[in-house]
């Protein structure tokens, strides 16, 4: 069978190109002289930024291995460079897709499913958790976030405010998300119930008994993934470790880029911003967030906690360069070897769990 040819189009460019579009008709709004970015990025130290690329590229790999950790103690047939690839192909997809918070995560349970390298519900399993861990670890960021710019820097009540309604926020979507991925009794009331509204707007022309029948078998390997994780918590442990260290070099970015410009900030600043990002960004709704609105986010936190907007708009570009273009870049060239070098899928196959 011809294997496919992935190739850039004016489709998939769509999405990033009309977030770029809204970042800089932001910029445009609030009278941000383009100008003075310019002349702002051309005092970049170029050592210090590629100090920062690097830390981009650190940040990635870690949170692979924390995610590889998790399936390693499912039985899931997949080395660290897999799941780097994997990462970086669902990267990809995440910034082309406009639902951000979910596409990951579906990308690299098909690619997953599709080179058999563990049955559905654990894979499913594997993604949720780390999903979970990734929350907490976003909301322990935020607090000491908060902490910390509590003391060094004069925010408006209003800001503030807002910071701790997110940090609570996300603290609630975790705890509801945890509860519910331990009763199996709601997790099967919710497959009776999407059943039987699909066979009633199908008009009785799907009964869909096959399909209920294979979401069950899924929904029991999933809980008995979850109940692997409740009963054996050292998995979990490796995985939050390594996702400290994933969170260490992803603030280490815009604080080199920040450092690089000459105008290094207090690491609260850093904290607020990348964890109320990265937060909402990761809440399981489909809210398209990753081209536009993360700049303007940024932007805007930056300047409201002090820093002049002509730097705080320079380091968020010079930021998004490397947590997003650089990304875009390498996924694509990532999901072209993986669709066009099937070769490394015959690994895993045979290795049903």
């Amino acid at each position: 069978m011809e294997t496919p040819k992935p190739k850039i189009t004016w489709k998939t460019l769509l999405f990033p190109l009309l977030g770029l579009v809204a970042f800089f008709l932001y910029i445009y709004l609030f009278e941000v002289d383009i100008f003075a970015i310019i002349d702002t990025a051309k005092t970049a130290n170029l050592l210090i930024f590629a100090v920062a690329v690097g830390c981009g590229l650190l940040e990635v790999l870690f949170y692979a291995v924390s995610w590889q950790s998790l399936t390693k103690h499912l039985n899931i047939k997949m080395t660290v460079k897999k799941a780097y690839l994997y990462l970086w192909y669902s990267l990809y997809v995440d910034i082309v897709v406009p639902a951000e918070s979910i596409s990951g995560e579906v990308v690299r349970t098909y690619l997953l499913t599709r080179d058999r390298c563990g049955s559905f519900g654990k894979v499913v399993a594997s993604l949720f958790t780390h999903r979970l861990l990734g929350m907490t670890m976003n909301v322990v960021i935020l607090i000491l976030g908060v902490a910390l710019l509590y003391f060094e820097v004069q925010v408006p009540a209003a800001v503030f405010n807002i910071i701790i309604f997110v940090a609570a926020a996300i603290t609630a979507i975790t705890a509801v998300l945890a509860i519910m991925s331990f009763k199996k009794s709601v997790t099967l009331k919710i497959v009776n119930w999407l059943t039987k509204i699909t066979t009633k707007l199908s008009l009785g022309k799907w009964t869909l008994s096959k399909f209920q029948t294979h979401a069950l078998e899924t929904t029991d390997h999933f809980h008995d993934a979850m109940i692997e994780f409740r009963r054996n918590r050292k998995p979990l442990a490796q995985s939050l470790f390594y996702l400290g260290v994933t969170w260490f070099f992803s603030l280490s970015v815009p604080y080199l880029v920040f450092w690089s410009l000459g105008h290094p900030v207090s690491w609260s600043v850093i904290l607020v911003t990348a964890a109320i990002v990265l937060a909402v960004k990761s809440i399981p709704v489909g809210i398209p967030f990753e081209v536009g609105l993360p700049e303007a986010a940024m932007t805007t936190l930056y300047f409201s906690m002090g820093i002049s907007v002509e730097l705080a708009a320079t380091a968020t570009i010079l930021t998004r360069i490397i947590t997003l273009w650089l990304r875009f870049l390498i996924g694509f060239s990532v999901q072209q070897y993986i669709e066009l070098k099937p070769v490394i899928a015959p690994e895993c196959k045979d290795g049903k769990n």
